[in-house]
């Protein structure tokens, strides 16, 4: 009973070859899970049987099995997919340990309509994506490769590798790459089915893939296609702990704390927020804000239709094409509460056919105007000529949610040819073109222009302007009182077409010198190689999408940019084995490498960049190795940090420092804060930022260049099999520094610049604009800047901490036992934006000023650990994923010296400003408080706790061509 109350996975796996089932499962083996392998040797022996020219090892260039490169790498094997019958790759890898969740289904709200993967917590900029060890093309702006287009069917392994690979794979692999390997010289069908739901009976997915391979021309040639449809609906925010957004500042359920239903005008100075009351009968003192969570999701939808083929084929000896192309059309979208007017003011005529006659006095009285005539005759487009609504505030429920609809279609293609140049080298040369096309779609929005045209009516049929379609809106009534016809009239949808392109030229050389060191048995290897590549990008929104002012909630302006550059590179690499065989000297070997990259920008400007590498691994004695590589990587900026434009859109932000009576009594805060555009009356009463959402105006800068990054690694792996046979394991050490990096400013930076030595004349102070009517840092992105937030190559990023693996594999009598564990221990990191800015300590805390620049939050600690026991032709499997204990950045001891205002609450216990421990008194909001599982308890908000997850599988072979998974998914409901 317990499957079927927890979140089920079903998976069948049929085929006719040995490549549709993995061998581990036919041998009654258990299914290993991810690993960190000692060497990329070990890799080499996972894949499938092919000629050593088609060994690829991540991590290094040169393709001789033979050689093992200094690099850790973590490997997912292809039983471990299998266990987990994924939907995309995305959900393959953000388990990793020191793999930090990027873009993907978990996030709807600030999703770009792809999903990326973030290495170490440094950005989805500073990592690669590969196929086979080669590039394919990006779909945004800063250069990720949406992990849909990766056909998830055909993997046979994902190599993770966390570190600098600049001088391997080019200048943007700061942190490292993800290469996902493909089954090679596949041969015969399998066919593949998997369905995934939730208990409540939501969240289904479907997902079906056909692949079909085999050789001809008497072996010389191998060709293999595949086929794949995936299908997931989403989740809503229904569940009963999701039922309300909870305010961490005072423990109530809350939501948009001034977008409301019925409707909510900011009058300024003491009258402040005024709500029409249920009845939509009389403006009262603001009351209630309004609950999105229900309109929300956790899982966005997907639909996704794929096709993968590829070929080789031997001319002659010595001589092999190969081709291989892809297509992906994905469709994903995020559904998000409904549009609203945020703050824009407004005229509304006195005669306002839906405007009673209490109301109008109310509004007038609040703006000043005299009741009688002074009142009833302000029938005009003008806030002197009608009545002023200085800043309206209404959540438009009847129009639906809003959505955003992302249809990405990405064609990848490469040919190439290798030659034998000797019996132990080979060139290797290949072009390749990729596109990608992004339409996105945003529907379910209120067309600010049209909202002031309807409220200049006369009658509830006629507008007062010549629009000929225009319906007279209802805006004073209760929840629901904005018609069908109405809701047609202001409701719209803007566009956004993306088009990026890659086109790459690649030689390479490679193979070994024919000779070796005098205390070595193999020779020492080589890579040679040049390389060319050209980024294209492209961004057409539509007139609706540029209007800052025009569509309700969209977040900002999106405006057209067009940008790109090539980069030619050369490149080489060395693997010396120095001594085998000999006393304390099992092996060692030497590793070099370096690249030069020279960039041109279609603007003609251009910079160069130079990275190297240096290694060595030594083994003393068989079951101990150790291992270690500096890196110097130079990442060159990308299209999006160079060429886009600067715009006002949202940022996080909980607290202004002007905000409510913070400034009374101040004479220096208060100048401060009338510098930056608040109006003298609302001081004492300016507002927080609306939704914890200010804004903020950044972009991108043609000025930038190149940022440095030191990276190095040191390990050691034990496997003593004399010992204790089956076991092995593995520790590293990471640390990654980079310099000269490129950043813009958190909020909490932006406002420390200011509010540490408040002035009104500081440019610091005077760079940040306020909303003219509220004072506040929120309001119309057309009108308000907000916070200055623009990219420099001023940042400091820095990181370091260990990974470790333990496996172990054992028969006991008819059981085999299979346990493996791979964990990560992130020690710091650490970011600085500015030279001004706190040099903040983001592992194991979470706040806004990580998450904008560093992407999710980074744990201290995190860890999958797999027990799997075979039972001949059946495997019992159960994965255990911790995710560690992280803490509001306020709880830490140095929080005040980061420019923060409010109460250090480690130190002292008070709550503050932001932090807080509180019983959480129900909802505020139209749904009934018992129906929330927090009602009543006390939550402490300054801690996310650790959680344990675990996954539980079973696998059974069935006259080996067909296998069957079972699944839960979160097996204890956590």
């Amino acid at each position: 009973m317990r499957f079927k109350n927890k979140l089920m996975t079903t998976s069948l796996l049929v085929g006719t070859s040995v490549l549709a089932t993995p061998a581990f499962a036919q041998s009654g083996q258990p299914a290993p899970a991810v690993t960190t392998q000692a060497d990329p040797q070990v890799q080499a022996d996972q894949a499938e049987p092919t000629a050593e020219s088609e060994v690829v090892i991540t991590g290094t260039l040169i393709r001789n099995p033979n050689l093992v490169a200094s690099s850790p790498v973590n490997v997912v094997n292809e039983a471990e997919i299998t266990l987990r019958a994924p939907n995309n790759a995305e959900e393959l890898i953000r388990r990793i340990p020191g793999v930090t969740p990027g873009i993907g289904s978990q996030v709807n709200n600030g999703s770009n309509g792809i999903n990326s993967v973030d290495l170490r917590g440094l950005g989805t900029q500073r990592n690669i994506v590969l196929l086979d060890g080669n590039r394919i093309v990006p779909t945004l702006a800063n250069g990720a490769t949406d992990l849909n287009v990766i056909p998830v069917a055909l993997i046979s392994r994902v190599d993770v590798l966390t570190g600098g690979a600049s001088t391997t794979y080019g200048a943007d692999a700061v942190s490292g790459v993800v290469n996902f390997i493909t089954n090679r010289n596949f041969s015969g069908i399998d066919a593949r089915a998997a369905y995934k739901l939730t208990e409540r009976g939501d969240g289904q997915s479907h997902r079906v893939d056909l692949t079909i391979g085999g050789n001809f021309a008497e072996d010389r040639g191998n060709a293999v296609i595949s086929f794949g449809y995936t299908k997931v609906e989403p989740v809503y925010q229904t569940r009963p702990f999701a039922l309300f957004g909870i305010s961490s500042r005072t423990g109530a359920a809350s939501g948009s704390s001034a977008t409301t239903t019925p409707t909510n005008i900011n009058f300024g100075g003491t009258t402040g927020y005024q709500q029409l009351n249920p009845g939509g009968t009389a403006f009262v003192p603001y009351y209630e804000g309004f609950n999105f969570n229900p309109y929300n999701i956790f899982q966005t939808p997907l639909e996704r239709k794929s096709a993968y083929g590829a070929a080789t084929y031997e001319i002659a000896d010595g001589i092999e094409f190969y081709a291989r192309g892809l297509f992906s059309s994905n469709e994903i979208s995020s559904i998000i509460a409904p549009s609203g007017i945020f703050g824009n003011p407004l005229v509304v005529n006195a005669n306002n056919p839906y405007l009673t006659p209490a109301l109008r006095d109310q509004i007038c009285t609040f703006n000043g105007i005299a009741l009688g005539t002074a009142c009833t005759s302000r029938t005009g487009s003008t806030a002197t000529t009608g009545l002023p609504l200085p800043a309206v505030y209404r959540r438009l429920v009847e129009l639906g949610p809003r959505i955003g609809n992302y249809q990405n279609n990405v064609y990848d293609a490469r040919v190439g040819t290798r030659f034998d140049v000797t019996s132990s080298s080979s060139l290797d040369l290949s072009l390749s073109y990729g596109k990608s096309e992004q339409n996105q779609t945003n529907s379910g929005y209120v067309l600010n222009s049209r909202v002031q045209q309807a409220l200049l009516a006369t009658s509830t049929t006629a507008c007062t302007v010549t629009t000929a379609s225009c319906v007279p809106l209802n805006l004073f009534g209760p929840t629901g009182s904005i018609t069908p016809a109405q809701v047609a009239f202001i409701q719209g949808s803007a566009n956004i077409a993306i088009d990026t392109q890659l086109q790459q030229a690649r030689a390479l050389y490679s193979g070994d010198l024919g000779f070796s060191a005098p205390w070595a048995s193999n020779p020492v290897s080589f890579a040679l190689g040049g390389e060319y590549r050209r980024y294209t990008y492209d961004r057409v929104p539509d007139a609706r999408s540029q209007d800052p002012s025009e569509l309700g909630g969209a977040g900002g302006a999106v405006l057209p940019f067009s940008g790109g550059y090539n980069v030619k590179e050369a490149y080489a690499e060395l693997i010396a084995p120095i001594a085998s065989d000999k006393p304390f000297f099992d092996e060692l070997t030497l590793e070099a490498g370096v690249r030069y990259s020279d960039y041109k920008l279609t603007t003609g400007q251009g910079f160069d960049a130079t990275t190297y590498k240096v290694g060595a691994t030594w083994q003393p004695v068989d079951a101990i190795r150790l291992r270690g590589n500096y890196q110097r990587a130079v990442r060159a900026p990308n299209i999006g940090e160079l060429f886009a434009p600067n715009v006002t859109g949202l940022t996080n932000l909980q607290v202004d420092p002007c905000a409510l009576t913070n400034p009374v009594g101040n004479a220096n805060l208060i100048a401060t804060c009338l510098a930056q555009g608040a109006p003298a009356g609302q001081i004492g009463v300016i507002p927080n930022p609306v939704a914890g959402q200010a804004n903020g105006t950044g972009g991108g800068n043609a000025n930038l260049t190149p940022e440095k990054a030191d990276t190095y690694t040191l390990g050691v792996v034990v496997t003593p099999k004399s010992i204790l046979p089956g076991f092995s394991a593995s520790l590293d050490y990471y640390n990654i520094d980079i310099n000269s990096a490129i950043t813009a400013p958190t909020p909490g930076d932006s406002l420390a610049a200011c509010f540490n030595s408040p002035s009104p004349t500081s440019a610091a102070c005077l760079a940040i604009r306020r909303n003219p009517v509220s004072g506040a840092l929120s309001g119309p992105t057309g009108t308000v800047a907000g916070l200055p937030l623009y990219s420099t190559n001023q940042g400091r990023l820095r990181t370091n901490g260990f990974d470790f693996t333990a496996n172990y594999d054992r028969d006991l009598g008819p059981v085999r036992l299979g346990l493996n564990l791979s964990g990560n221990y992130t020690r710091s990191l650490k970011f600085k934006a500015t030279p001004t800015s706190y040099d903040r300590e983001c592992a194991g805390y979470f706040s806004a000023n990580c998450g904008p620049s560093l992407g999710q939050v980074q744990p201290k600690w995190s860890w999958t650990q797999r027990t799997s026991l075979g039972f001949g032709a059946a495997t019992l499997s159960l994965l255990w994923r911790h995710i560690g204990e992280v803490n509001y950045e306020g709880t830490a001891a140095d929080f005040l010296q980061r420019g923060f205002s409010g109460t250090n609450c480690a130190a002292t216990g008070n709550p503050g400003n932001s932090c807080s421990r509180y019983l959480f008194r129900g909802a505020v909001t139209n749904q009934a408080p018992a129906k929330s599982a927090l009602a009543g308890k006390t939550y402490d908000f300054n801690t996310i706790k650790a959680f344990d997850y675990f996954d539980l599988n079973a696998q059974f072979d069935i006259e080996r061509r067909f296998q069957l998974t079972l699944g839960v998914l979160n097996l204890f409901d956590k």
